[in-house]
């Protein structure tokens, strides 16, 4: 008999969480805020050198990680790994337009270790949709 599994774990990539809320806003406005640089200190950490290009590795304030995929107004891929976490997580962040005026900006996150840290990183992606509700 297989082992239940719990609320957010998968059978490939560990514990996951995706948060996602849609703004009166461009695609483009939504972008230009997600890769600008009050834009990652709010949801990747405090930095002045994350440079959105597959292969570039980064460090903020909150941790670690490697750029690995850029389309332009719709998507970033990269890992990342906080401080204290034995191996990364993987984050992808869509943007996805609705219509003119509203666009979707969605976080996802894998490779998490257990359920508590999926809630920290849920609370997390949470609060960053809110500021950045709160700032555009």
């Amino acid at each position: 008999m297989e082992k239940e599994r719990i609320i957010g774990q998968t059978k490939g990539v560990g514990f996951q969480i995706g948060v996602r809320r849609t703004f009166p806003i461009s695609q483009e406005k939504a972008w230009e805020f997600i890769t600008s640089e009050e834009g990652v200190n709010l949801w990747l950490g405090e930095s002045s050198d994350v440079i959105f290009q597959p292969g570039e590795h980064y460090t903020t304030k909150m941790g670690t990680g490697e750029i690995r995929i850029v389309k332009q107004l719709e998507q970033l891929r990269l890992t990342w790994q906080k401080e204290g976490w034995e191996r990364p997580s993987t984050i992808q962040v869509r943007i996805i337009a609705k219509a003119s005026d509203k666009t979707t900006i969605s976080f996802h996150q894998e490779h998490l270790s257990d359920e508590n840290v999926r809630e920290e990183m849920k609370m997390h992606w949470e609060i960053v949709l809110n500021e950045i509700g709160a700032r555009l």
